[in-house]
This record gives structure tokens, sequence and C-alpha cells, in this order.
């Protein structure tokens, strides 16, 4: 569960404080899936970018995994930030000016973001959001833009 906040409103100087903390709660079952996953060897696949934000900032390293409970996520992630929980995101691509773009970042490399955004322009899709949502996996953008 989590309150979504916005990637960008126009405005530069707002925009600079962006993404702005959301609340958001984890509940014991999604918190034991997760950990099962990483038991067991599966990913954590998370459905937009406050969910990265929620995952990766209540599994701290004093706890070693996910625990449920809830909480504000203030953690801004960025392409130098190493993920701990999460394996792979599902998020619209976002324009490359815009915060939720810099946190894919995390996942993928801005050549190859860039491209992906470029290819949604082209075919008109909604990037902002979850308009038409892309599944963005560590190397997997790479190694298809290697293969094509």
């Amino acid at each position: 569960t989590h309150a979504a906040g916005p990637s960008a409103t126009g405005d530069a100087a707002l925009d600079a404080a962006l993404p702005l903390p959301e609340r958001y709660e984890i509940p014991d079952a999604t918190a034991r899936a997760v950990n099962a996953a990483h038991r067991r060897g599966g990913r954590v696949i998370a459905i937009g970018t406050t969910v990265v934000r929620a995952l990766e900032a209540y599994a701290t390293a004093a706890f070693g995994e996910v625990r449920a409970g809830q909480g504000i996520a203030s953690l801004v992630l960025t392409p130098s930030h190493e993920l701990r929980v999460v394996d792979g995101i599902v998020s619209g691509i976002h324009d490359p000016t815009e915060s939720h773009f810099r946190l894919l970042g995390a996942f993928a490399d801005a050549r190859t973001l860039g491209l992906a955004s470029e290819r949604a322009a082209r075919e008109e899709l909604n990037r902002h959001e979850l308009g038409d949502a892309t599944l963005v996996l560590p190397g997997a953008l790479a190694a298809a833009r290697r293969a094509a």
C-alpha cells in the first residue's frame, strides 16, 4: 500500500526536491513473500517506483530482510543505489527530466533507458506513471539492445 507521489511538476525548483516522501505500509504477507522469494533464489518485481522506495528503505542492513510495517519512504534512489531487495520494476519509462526516470537508473544504464524512452515516444506510448508500463530488469534491456 502506498501513496503515489509526482515525478515532475514543471517547476524546476520544485522538481529538484522530488521525489517527495511517501507514506507506505508493508503487510506481513508481503514481507513474508519477498523474503521467501529471496530465500529460494527468486526475483522480486515491484509495481511502481513507490514500492521500490518502500522496500529498499525498509529493508535496512539491521534487519537483513523485509519486515512488515508502515512508514514514510524518503529514500531517493539514483543510478548509484545498490538494490538490496527489488530485482526489477514495472513502471512507465518516464521523461529523462523526471525523478522517477532517475530511480529507473538503479535498474538500467542511462543510455539504455534513453533508447527505451525514445522508442516509447516513437510508438506513442504514455511514458508517465503506469500509463504504458515497461518491465525493467537489470541487464535485460542492455542484452536486448545488444541482440538487436
